[in-house]
């Protein structure tokens, strides 16, 4: 085991370094520079201000440089914001993201699998169909529509709760409601699907044979092996959703880490591109992992490392 996890993140120290290297290659065959946009400076000051961040180095000097900083950790001072280090920024905005990002996968996860086990259960019945009326509505409507209609109901016309900006826990429940309907309907729509095949297997045609409820064969003999495809889902999803949506931060005003995301790239801001890139590619890629082991846990048959059931 400890063999298969060392291996395991060795994988993805060198997945992380091929994301480096493609997002740096890519980042400077876009054209123009982190200053070029500034028409009002001379060329001699341009020329002080990108020797001054090495951005006159060659590429490679540019790169290795980037890459021996990285494995201590500095990501580098931000060309845009000034006197601000990348590092600051993803530490002042990231946990913000996160927050709202926990609320809305608890959301989606308290709220889906039990609605995808209640379809499962009484397929073909109104509770089933109930389910998957609200799952495809979830999947269809666009996380920035239906932000629109939560600030007009509860923000405008109940005035229940503030319509933006971020401060206690009631500015959290609107964006959140928001961010979560697109993964809750996923989530259901995959329990109810995983479930109905368990469902069929013949060791719970015994535990029915053997007098069990339904309830009592739902939770101790099905959901296990009915949320591997709900955990393959989570992982991913987890990563992009505690690192920031844009649309959402945006409607909400919340300063979050997914304004960066869309920003960085407009202000060709090489580091906070590269750093925010890097950041998410290591959730990422620790969320898979969390991912492959949750499955050892779910069903012992699958080893870590492998593809297939033994």
């Amino acid at each position: 085991m400890v063999k298969l996890i060392m291996g395991r993140i060795v994988s993805m120290l060198l997945v992380l370094w091929v994301i480096v290297t493609a997002t740096f290659i890519l980042m400077h065959a876009i054209p123009g520079g982190p200053f070029t946009a500034e028409k009002a400076l001379p060329e001699a000051v341009l020329k002080n201000i990108e020797a001054r961040y090495h951005l006159n180095d060659p590429l490679p000097k540019q790169y290795a440089d980037y890459l021996g900083n990285l494995l201590r950790g500095d990501l580098g001072p931000s060309f845009k914001y000034e006197s601000r280090t990348v590092n600051e920024i993803i530490a002042e905005s990231f946990p913000v993201s996160a927050e709202l990002g926990a609320v809305a996968v608890s959301l989606s996860v308290l709220v889906g699998i039990p609605a995808g086990m209640a379809g499962a259960l009484y397929q073909n019945r109104w509770p089933d169909h109930l389910v998957m009326l609200f799952a495809t509505i979830g999947i269809s409507v666009p996380s920035f529509i239906l932000a629109t209609v939560l600030i007009y109901i509860f923000a405008l016309w109940l005035n229940l709760l503030p319509a933006a900006m971020w401060g206690g826990p009631e500015y959290t429940i609107l964006p959140a409601l928001a961010l979560a309907g697109m993964p809750t309907a996923f989530v259901a729509r995959l329990t109810r699907s995983s479930m109905l095949e368990i469902l069929a297997q013949d060791y719970i045609r015994t535990a029915r044979a053997k007098g069990l409820s339904d309830l009592t064969i739902l939770w101790l003999h099905a959901l296990k092996n009915a949320l591997l495809p709900v955990v393959t889902y989570l992982g991913p999803m987890i990563a992009a959703i505690f690192t920031g949506s844009f649309v959402i931060e945006s409607i909400f005003a919340i300063p979050g880490l997914g304004r960066h995301f869309v920003t960085s790239i407009y202000n060709r801001d090489y580091t906070v591109i590269l750093g925010i890139t890097v950041f998410y590619s290591a959730l990422l890629v620790f969320m898979n992992f969390l991912v492959d082991l949750t499955y050892v846990w779910l069903d012992p048959r699958i080893k870590l490392g492998e593809g297939e059931n033994r």
